[in-house]
Protein backbone atom coordinates (compact mmCIF):
# COMPACT_ATOMS: atom_id res chain seq x y z
CA UNK A 1 0.00 0.00 0.00
CA UNK A 2 1.26 3.53 -0.54
CA UNK A 3 0.12 7.05 0.70
CA UNK A 4 0.61 10.60 -1.11
CA UNK A 5 3.17 12.48 0.98
CA UNK A 6 6.13 14.51 1.11
CA UNK A 7 9.95 12.96 0.70
CA UNK A 8 12.22 15.44 2.50
CA UNK A 9 15.80 16.13 1.28
CA UNK A 10 17.08 14.71 5.11
CA UNK A 11 15.84 11.43 3.94
CA UNK A 12 12.58 11.34 6.11
CA UNK A 13 9.18 11.76 4.62
CA UNK A 14 6.00 13.74 5.81
CA UNK A 15 2.09 13.56 5.62
CA UNK A 16 1.93 17.73 6.56
CA UNK A 17 3.96 20.62 4.84
CA UNK A 18 4.65 22.42 7.92
CA UNK A 19 6.40 26.15 8.51
CA UNK A 20 6.84 25.25 11.83
CA UNK A 21 8.17 28.76 14.05
CA UNK A 22 9.61 26.84 17.54
CA UNK A 23 11.03 28.88 20.27
CA UNK A 24 13.84 27.60 21.95
CA UNK A 25 13.08 28.48 24.99
CA UNK A 26 9.97 29.54 27.31
CA UNK A 27 10.94 33.17 27.22
CA UNK A 28 10.77 33.22 23.99
CA UNK A 29 7.37 31.17 23.03
CA UNK A 30 4.77 34.32 22.90
CA UNK A 31 7.24 35.94 20.32
CA UNK A 32 6.88 32.91 18.38
CA UNK A 33 2.71 32.33 18.56
CA UNK A 34 2.68 36.41 17.32
CA UNK A 35 4.54 35.60 14.45
CA UNK A 36 3.01 32.45 13.26
CA UNK A 37 -0.24 34.21 14.10
CA UNK A 38 0.57 36.87 11.47
CA UNK A 39 1.69 34.56 8.53
CA UNK A 40 -0.80 32.46 7.45
CA UNK A 41 0.53 28.81 6.61
CA UNK A 42 2.71 28.41 9.76
CA UNK A 43 2.02 26.88 13.03
CA UNK A 44 3.69 27.27 16.40
CA UNK A 45 4.63 24.91 19.51
CA UNK A 46 4.71 26.72 22.73
CA UNK A 47 6.65 24.71 25.19
CA UNK A 48 8.10 25.64 29.36
CA UNK A 49 11.84 24.43 28.36
CA UNK A 50 15.21 25.94 26.94
CA UNK A 51 16.70 26.68 30.40
CA UNK A 52 17.96 25.42 33.18
CA UNK A 53 19.11 22.09 31.99
CA UNK A 54 22.04 20.17 32.76
CA UNK A 55 23.31 16.50 31.95
CA UNK A 56 20.85 13.98 30.54
CA UNK A 57 18.02 16.29 31.31
CA UNK A 58 19.42 18.53 28.97
CA UNK A 59 20.44 15.93 26.55
CA UNK A 60 16.44 14.86 25.97
CA UNK A 61 15.21 18.77 26.07
CA UNK A 62 17.46 19.02 22.87
CA UNK A 63 16.75 15.51 21.39
CA UNK A 64 12.89 16.15 21.68
CA UNK A 65 13.37 19.70 20.35
CA UNK A 66 15.42 18.13 17.15
CA UNK A 67 13.03 15.62 16.62
CA UNK A 68 10.14 18.25 16.14
CA UNK A 69 12.17 20.99 14.20
CA UNK A 70 13.19 18.25 11.99
CA UNK A 71 9.65 16.32 11.61
CA UNK A 72 9.47 14.73 8.63
CA UNK A 73 6.09 16.70 8.54
CA UNK A 74 7.98 19.92 8.84
CA UNK A 75 9.04 21.25 5.63
CA UNK A 76 11.34 24.56 7.53
CA UNK A 77 11.47 25.85 10.66
CA UNK A 78 12.18 29.18 12.14
CA UNK A 79 14.17 29.36 16.06
CA UNK A 80 13.08 31.79 17.91
CA UNK A 81 15.59 32.59 20.23
CA UNK A 82 15.34 35.07 23.21
CA UNK A 83 19.51 34.73 23.48
CA UNK A 84 20.35 33.91 26.93
CA UNK A 85 19.05 30.27 27.23
CA UNK A 86 20.73 27.24 27.88
CA UNK A 87 19.51 25.34 24.89
CA UNK A 88 21.57 28.22 22.73
CA UNK A 89 20.25 28.37 18.95
CA UNK A 90 23.65 26.57 17.86
CA UNK A 91 22.74 23.59 19.89
CA UNK A 92 19.92 22.56 16.91
CA UNK A 93 21.32 24.59 13.84
CA UNK A 94 24.41 22.30 13.79
CA UNK A 95 22.61 19.20 13.90
CA UNK A 96 19.41 20.94 11.44
CA UNK A 97 22.50 21.72 9.20
CA UNK A 98 23.78 17.59 9.14
CA UNK A 99 20.37 16.60 8.45
CA UNK A 100 19.95 19.29 5.65
CA UNK A 101 16.63 20.85 7.54
CA UNK A 102 16.22 23.93 6.14
CA UNK A 103 15.89 26.72 9.16
CA UNK A 104 16.72 30.37 10.11
CA UNK A 105 16.94 31.83 13.88
CA UNK A 106 15.88 35.61 14.71
CA UNK A 107 16.60 36.68 18.34
CA UNK A 108 14.17 38.83 20.65
CA UNK A 109 17.40 40.33 22.13
CA UNK A 110 19.59 40.70 18.93
CA UNK A 111 16.30 41.33 16.55
CA UNK A 112 15.00 44.71 18.29
CA UNK A 113 13.29 42.93 21.24
CA UNK A 114 9.23 41.60 20.61
CA UNK A 115 8.65 43.92 17.97
CA UNK A 116 11.71 43.55 15.85
CA UNK A 117 11.75 40.16 16.72
CA UNK A 118 8.52 39.71 14.78
CA UNK A 119 9.02 41.78 12.21
CA UNK A 120 12.25 40.05 11.13
CA UNK A 121 10.41 36.71 11.75
CA UNK A 122 7.08 37.39 9.95
CA UNK A 123 9.21 37.91 6.72
CA UNK A 124 11.33 35.01 7.06
CA UNK A 125 8.32 32.65 8.07
CA UNK A 126 6.34 34.68 4.87
CA UNK A 127 9.46 33.32 2.61
CA UNK A 128 9.35 29.73 3.85
CA UNK A 129 5.50 29.35 3.48
CA UNK A 130 6.30 30.18 -0.43
CA UNK A 131 9.15 27.47 -0.80
CA UNK A 132 6.90 25.31 1.57
CA UNK A 133 4.48 25.50 -1.41
CA UNK A 134 6.68 24.13 -4.54
CA UNK A 135 6.80 20.75 -2.64
CA UNK A 136 5.02 18.63 -4.12
CA UNK A 137 3.17 15.31 -2.84
CA UNK A 138 4.04 11.70 -4.74
CA UNK A 139 3.32 8.27 -3.49
CA UNK A 140 5.50 6.59 -0.62
CA UNK A 141 5.24 3.34 0.59
CA UNK A 142 2.89 2.58 3.52
CA UNK A 143 6.21 0.63 4.82
CA UNK A 144 7.91 4.18 5.87
CA UNK A 145 4.60 4.99 8.21
CA UNK A 146 5.34 5.75 11.19
CA UNK A 147 1.81 5.92 14.15
CA UNK A 148 2.27 6.49 17.64
CA UNK A 149 -0.10 5.11 19.71
CA UNK A 150 -1.70 6.81 22.72
CA UNK A 151 -4.43 6.19 25.69
CA UNK A 152 -5.55 8.91 27.70
CA UNK A 153 -8.11 9.54 30.28
CA UNK A 154 -9.06 5.63 30.42
CA UNK A 155 -11.92 3.76 31.56
CA UNK A 156 -12.98 -0.13 32.57
CA UNK A 157 -13.64 0.06 28.56
CA UNK A 158 -10.20 1.09 27.46
CA UNK A 159 -8.60 -2.42 27.46
CA UNK A 160 -11.63 -4.24 26.04
CA UNK A 161 -12.27 -2.08 23.24
CA UNK A 162 -10.40 0.96 22.42
CA UNK A 163 -7.17 -0.38 22.73
CA UNK A 164 -7.36 -4.00 21.81
CA UNK A 165 -8.71 -2.26 18.49
CA UNK A 166 -6.09 -0.02 18.17
CA UNK A 167 -3.59 -3.14 18.35
CA UNK A 168 -5.18 -4.70 15.90
CA UNK A 169 -4.40 -1.41 13.59
CA UNK A 170 -1.12 -1.55 14.74
CA UNK A 171 0.01 -5.16 14.01
CA UNK A 172 -2.21 -3.97 10.37
CA UNK A 173 0.68 -1.35 9.51
CA UNK A 174 3.85 -3.33 11.03
CA UNK A 175 2.18 -6.09 8.27
CA UNK A 176 2.88 -3.54 5.75
CA UNK A 177 6.70 -2.85 6.89
CA UNK A 178 5.32 0.45 9.10
CA UNK A 179 6.52 1.23 12.44
CA UNK A 180 4.21 1.33 15.90
CA UNK A 181 5.43 3.17 19.18
CA UNK A 182 3.83 2.94 22.57
CA UNK A 183 4.81 4.13 25.72
CA UNK A 184 3.46 5.58 29.03
CA UNK A 185 6.01 3.30 31.33
CA UNK A 186 4.20 3.89 34.59
CA UNK A 187 1.27 2.08 32.85
CA UNK A 188 2.68 -0.46 32.34
CA UNK A 189 3.83 -1.70 35.80
CA UNK A 190 2.90 -5.18 36.36
CA UNK A 191 3.46 -6.45 32.73
CA UNK A 192 7.02 -6.52 32.48
CA UNK A 193 6.81 -10.57 31.84
CA UNK A 194 3.50 -10.00 29.26
CA UNK A 195 5.71 -7.40 27.70
CA UNK A 196 8.92 -9.45 27.88
CA UNK A 197 7.67 -12.52 26.17
CA UNK A 198 7.31 -10.39 22.44
CA UNK A 199 10.86 -9.24 22.48
CA UNK A 200 12.83 -9.72 19.65
CA UNK A 201 15.85 -11.26 21.99
CA UNK A 202 16.99 -11.27 25.20
CA UNK A 203 18.86 -7.69 24.96
CA UNK A 204 14.87 -6.38 24.13
CA UNK A 205 13.74 -8.22 26.91
CA UNK A 206 16.08 -6.67 29.27
CA UNK A 207 15.54 -3.08 28.24
CA UNK A 208 11.84 -3.87 28.95
CA UNK A 209 12.44 -5.60 32.42
CA UNK A 210 14.92 -2.39 33.48
CA UNK A 211 13.01 0.67 32.02
CA UNK A 212 9.89 0.13 33.83
CA UNK A 213 11.91 -0.96 36.99
CA UNK A 214 13.18 2.50 36.61
CA UNK A 215 9.44 4.19 36.19
CA UNK A 216 8.48 1.78 39.78
CA UNK A 217 11.66 2.91 41.52
CA UNK A 218 11.06 6.57 40.48
CA UNK A 219 7.71 5.95 42.24
CA UNK A 220 8.64 4.81 45.41
CA UNK A 221 11.69 7.20 45.78
CA UNK A 222 9.22 9.88 46.06
CA UNK A 223 7.18 8.37 49.27
CA UNK A 224 3.94 8.80 48.22
CA UNK A 225 1.03 6.09 46.88
CA UNK A 226 1.60 6.30 42.83
CA UNK A 227 -2.63 5.42 43.35
CA UNK A 228 -2.84 9.17 43.38
CA UNK A 229 -2.14 9.71 39.64
CA UNK A 230 -1.98 6.19 38.47
CA UNK A 231 -4.74 4.94 38.19
CA UNK A 232 -6.00 9.26 37.95
CA UNK A 233 -9.27 10.20 39.82
CA UNK A 234 -11.10 9.92 36.07
CA UNK A 235 -9.73 6.31 35.56
CA UNK A 236 -11.21 5.22 39.24
CA UNK A 237 -14.53 7.16 38.41
CA UNK A 238 -14.21 5.57 34.75
CA UNK A 239 -14.09 2.05 36.79
CA UNK A 240 -10.14 1.10 36.57
CA UNK A 241 -9.52 0.05 40.17
CA UNK A 242 -5.32 -1.14 39.99
CA UNK A 243 -2.68 0.17 38.19
CA UNK A 244 -2.14 -4.00 37.60
CA UNK A 245 -5.43 -3.39 35.86
CA UNK A 246 -4.86 -0.48 33.80
CA UNK A 247 -1.31 -1.61 32.50
CA UNK A 248 -2.94 -4.53 31.24
CA UNK A 249 -5.63 -2.86 29.17
CA UNK A 250 -2.76 0.16 28.26
CA UNK A 251 -0.31 -2.33 26.59
CA UNK A 252 -2.90 -3.93 24.33
CA UNK A 253 -2.63 -0.37 22.12
CA UNK A 254 0.96 -2.04 21.76
CA UNK A 255 -0.92 -4.90 19.31
CA UNK A 256 0.78 -8.65 19.59
CA UNK A 257 3.60 -8.10 16.99
CA UNK A 258 7.49 -8.41 18.09
CA UNK A 259 8.82 -5.86 20.56
CA UNK A 260 11.67 -4.60 18.65
CA UNK A 261 13.17 -2.12 20.23
CA UNK A 262 13.06 -0.04 23.34
CA UNK A 263 13.81 3.88 23.01
CA UNK A 264 14.44 6.81 25.36
CA UNK A 265 11.71 9.74 25.42
CA UNK A 266 11.81 11.50 22.32
CA UNK A 267 14.22 9.22 20.41
CA UNK A 268 14.18 7.55 16.65
CA UNK A 269 13.96 4.05 16.65
CA UNK A 270 16.93 2.51 14.10
CA UNK A 271 15.00 -0.62 14.15
CA UNK A 272 11.07 -0.92 12.23
CA UNK A 273 8.01 -2.69 13.60
CA UNK A 274 6.99 -2.56 17.24
CA UNK A 275 9.04 0.02 19.64
CA UNK A 276 8.61 0.90 23.20
CA UNK A 277 9.13 4.33 24.31
CA UNK A 278 10.66 5.19 27.95
CA UNK A 279 7.73 7.55 28.05
CA UNK A 280 5.82 9.60 30.84
CA UNK A 281 1.91 9.03 31.17
CA UNK A 282 1.06 12.83 31.21
CA UNK A 283 -0.75 12.88 27.30
CA UNK A 284 0.46 16.14 25.93
CA UNK A 285 3.75 15.10 27.02
CA UNK A 286 4.03 11.84 25.54
CA UNK A 287 2.40 13.03 22.46
CA UNK A 288 5.22 15.24 21.68
CA UNK A 289 7.85 12.10 22.60
CA UNK A 290 5.96 10.23 19.97
CA UNK A 291 6.04 12.98 17.61
CA UNK A 292 10.08 13.54 18.52
CA UNK A 293 10.60 10.26 17.68
CA UNK A 294 9.24 10.50 13.96
CA UNK A 295 5.22 9.13 14.55
CA UNK A 296 3.53 11.23 11.75
CA UNK A 297 0.39 9.92 13.25
CA UNK A 298 -1.08 9.38 16.99
CA UNK A 299 -4.10 7.28 17.60
CA UNK A 300 -5.08 8.57 21.04
CA UNK A 301 -7.70 6.17 22.56
CA UNK A 302 -9.81 7.72 25.57
CA UNK A 303 -12.76 6.53 28.04
CA UNK A 304 -13.15 9.68 30.27
CA UNK A 305 -12.59 12.53 27.14
CA UNK A 306 -9.76 14.79 25.68
CA UNK A 307 -9.56 17.15 23.05
CA UNK A 308 -5.76 17.32 22.93
CA UNK A 309 -4.19 17.53 19.52
CA UNK A 310 -0.59 18.38 17.90
CA UNK A 311 1.08 21.22 16.12
CA UNK A 312 2.34 19.48 13.15
CA UNK A 313 0.82 15.91 13.04
CA UNK A 314 -3.06 14.24 13.34
CA UNK A 315 -4.34 12.80 16.54
CA UNK A 316 -6.89 10.27 15.95
CA UNK A 317 -9.60 10.56 18.62
CA UNK A 318 -11.17 6.89 19.34
CA UNK A 319 -13.47 6.51 22.06
CA UNK A 320 -13.87 3.44 24.00
CA UNK A 321 -17.66 3.59 24.47
CA UNK A 322 -20.66 4.93 23.10
CA UNK A 323 -21.78 7.36 26.06
CA UNK A 324 -18.38 9.15 25.79
CA UNK A 325 -19.09 9.08 21.80
CA UNK A 326 -22.21 10.82 22.35
CA UNK A 327 -21.02 13.47 24.69
CA UNK A 328 -17.90 15.04 22.55
CA UNK A 329 -18.97 13.61 18.76
CA UNK A 330 -17.35 16.10 17.44
CA UNK A 331 -13.97 15.55 19.14
CA UNK A 332 -13.91 11.46 18.23
CA UNK A 333 -12.91 9.94 14.97
CA UNK A 334 -13.83 6.49 15.81
CA UNK A 335 -16.52 5.58 18.07
CA UNK A 336 -14.94 1.74 19.62
CA UNK A 337 -18.03 1.54 21.41
CA UNK A 338 -19.85 -0.11 19.12
CA UNK A 339 -18.17 -3.51 19.74
CA UNK A 340 -20.08 -2.95 23.23
CA UNK A 341 -22.75 -2.33 21.86
CA UNK A 342 -22.86 -5.23 19.63
CA UNK A 343 -22.42 -3.09 16.78
CA UNK A 344 -19.44 -3.93 15.64
CA UNK A 345 -16.11 -5.99 16.68
CA UNK A 346 -12.58 -5.68 17.69
CA UNK A 347 -11.11 -6.74 13.84
CA UNK A 348 -14.04 -4.55 11.99
CA UNK A 349 -13.13 -1.36 14.54
CA UNK A 350 -9.27 -1.70 14.19
CA UNK A 351 -9.81 -1.70 10.18
CA UNK A 352 -11.64 1.38 10.74
CA UNK A 353 -8.72 3.10 12.51
CA UNK A 354 -6.34 1.93 10.50
CA UNK A 355 -8.17 2.86 7.34
CA UNK A 356 -8.36 6.71 9.12
CA UNK A 357 -4.71 6.12 9.91
CA UNK A 358 -4.56 6.18 6.02
CA UNK A 359 -6.80 8.49 5.00
CA UNK A 360 -4.94 11.22 7.34
CA UNK A 361 -1.61 10.24 5.57
CA UNK A 362 -3.58 10.74 2.76
CA UNK A 363 -4.15 14.71 3.82
CA UNK A 364 -7.72 14.26 5.37
CA UNK A 365 -7.88 16.20 8.95
CA UNK A 366 -8.10 14.50 12.29
CA UNK A 367 -11.17 15.65 14.35
CA UNK A 368 -8.76 17.45 16.23
CA UNK A 369 -6.90 18.90 13.66
CA UNK A 370 -9.64 20.46 11.91
CA UNK A 371 -10.76 21.96 15.72
CA UNK A 372 -7.58 23.92 16.09
CA UNK A 373 -5.93 21.53 18.65
CA UNK A 374 -2.17 22.33 19.14
CA UNK A 375 -0.92 21.05 22.48
CA UNK A 376 2.32 20.57 22.82
CA UNK A 377 4.83 20.21 25.82
CA UNK A 378 7.97 18.58 26.76
CA UNK A 379 8.56 16.38 29.72
CA UNK A 380 11.66 17.82 31.79
CA UNK A 381 12.67 18.31 35.36
CA UNK A 382 14.30 21.18 36.38
CA UNK A 383 17.50 20.69 37.32
CA UNK A 384 18.92 24.36 38.65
Amino acid sequence: MEFQGYRRKTGKVGIRNHVLVFPTVVCSAEVARMISEKVPGTVYAIHGGGCGHIGEEKDKVIRTMLGICAHGNVASVLLVANGCEVVQPELLTVELDKMGQPYDVVSVQEDGGTPGCIEKGTKIAARMVEEAAKIKKESIPLSELMLGCECGGSDAFSGLTANPALGIAADKLIAEGGTAIFSETTEMLGCENVLAKRALNDEVAKDIYDVIEKAEVRAMRGGVDIRGAQPSPGNQKGGLSSIEEKSLGCIRKGGKTTITQVVKYGETPVRKGCIIMDATAADVMNDTALLAAGCHVIVFTTGRGTPVGSPIGPVIKVSTNSVLYGKMKPNIDVNAGSIVDGEGTLESVGQEIFDKIVACANGEQSKAEALGHREFDIHFDMDV
